[in-house]
């Protein structure tokens, strides 16, 4: 499939999706786009990623195959890589660590660019950069939201806030993970968009998340500063949804585009199990990162191989040792 359709059928789906629940506040299903609707989509995510953790879980890793790009341990003389190369399960803890907070695989990527008539390679740093300042934008932003499903903030919470709102611009304080996370979204997407190498590969479901989250990033921004909702009844209809007694009486105060971000927050939850997304758990999960790289060291027996009865030149010989003398072949025993 092309460019244009793959986006535009993600991009549509988005609108769709949330003109569904902008649109059904505004007719009077806000009880079923804020009650019902994220109770389902938690249901389908806590399902899926059961199942789906279940089912790598669950798949043979016969083989160490740790994706490696250091030197392997071997003789005390030859210098090894603990990183790249990990030959103990603290130093394979410590590769996780790195490339899940500091993505180092990404760190990594290499891009091939044409200089003066030759292939060079170079690091992609703008990639690795707005990877880093999307994942981490909206991590602050998810704990940024406890405060909406708990009656009392937690002091983490407020600490978080604090920092992220450094500038203290404009009323309500303006924070940097607001825009970081629009910023890194955009940067993902025009990349995806306008590189042509990535854009001959990009399907529909790699535009359709990144769409979906910039729609959520989008009206929730517009949310906090632009067209404003009663935040109180807010808080009471999702600390309600936090405690599974909903208040129902909230849902009349509040501006039907919370339920538009909302209902594609309910998406992103229903789809995420089934999705690429999925990598924030697979990534624990991948035996090329969370196996050690040992196996000069070890022996790796396939556990899923059949027992193979062997048959000896002993037995051999004992079945066919008349025929073997009647041919001429020399025979052990006689």
């Amino acid at each position: 499939m092309s460019f244009m359709p793959s986006f535009l059928i993600s991009l549509a789906a988005v609108a769709v999706l949330f003109g569904i629940g902008y649109g059904g506040a505004a007719a009077g299903a806000g009880a079923v786009i804020g009650i019902y609707v994220p109770y389902a989509a938690l249901l389908v995510f806590l399902g899926g990623l059961v199942w789906k953790v279940a089912d790598w879980a669950n798949s043979p890793v016969p083989f160490r195959i740790p994706t490696t790009s250091g030197q392997q341990k071997s003789l005390d003389w030859i210098r090894r890589d603990p990183i790249d190369s990990p030959f103990t399960k603290g130093e394979v803890v410590l590769r996780m660590a790195l490339e899940v907070l500091f993505f180092r695989s990404l760190l990594k990527n290499t891009k091939t660019q044409l200089h003066h008539g030759k292939p060079a390679y170079a690091t992609d740093l703008w990639l690795w950069l707005a990877a880093i300042i999307f994942h981490y934008s909206m991590l602050v932003v998810l704990l940024r939201h406890l405060r909406l499903f708990l009656a009392e903030t937690p002091f983490f919470v407020t600490a978080i806030e604090r920092a992220d709102g450094f500038m203290q611009v404009g009323v309500p304080v303006f924070y940097a993970t607001s825009i970081g996370i629009l910023l890194g979204l955009l940067w993902l997407l025009s990349r995806r968009i306008l590189n042509p190498l990535v854009r001959y590969i990009s399907l529909p479901n790699d535009y359709f998340p990144l769409l979906l989250l910039l729609g959520i990033a989008g009206s929730g921004f517009c949310l906090r500063y632009i067209d404003k909702t009663d935040i109180v009844a807010v808080k009471e209809l999702t600390v309600g949804l936090a405690s599974f007694s909903p208040a129902a009486d909230a849902i009349a105060n509040i501006n039907p585009l919370f339920f538009g971000h909302l209902f594609l927050v309910a998406i992103l939850f229903a789809y995420f199990p089934f999705s690429k997304l999925m990598h924030l758990a697979g990534v624990f999960l991948s035996p090329t990162r969370n196996l050690a790289n040992n196996s000069r060291a070890e022996r790796h027996i396939n556990p899923w191989n059949p027992k193979v009865k062997m048959h000896t030149y002993d037995e051999y010989e004992d079945d066919f040792r008349d025929l073997m003398k009647e041919v001429g072949l020399p025979v052990e025993k006689e």
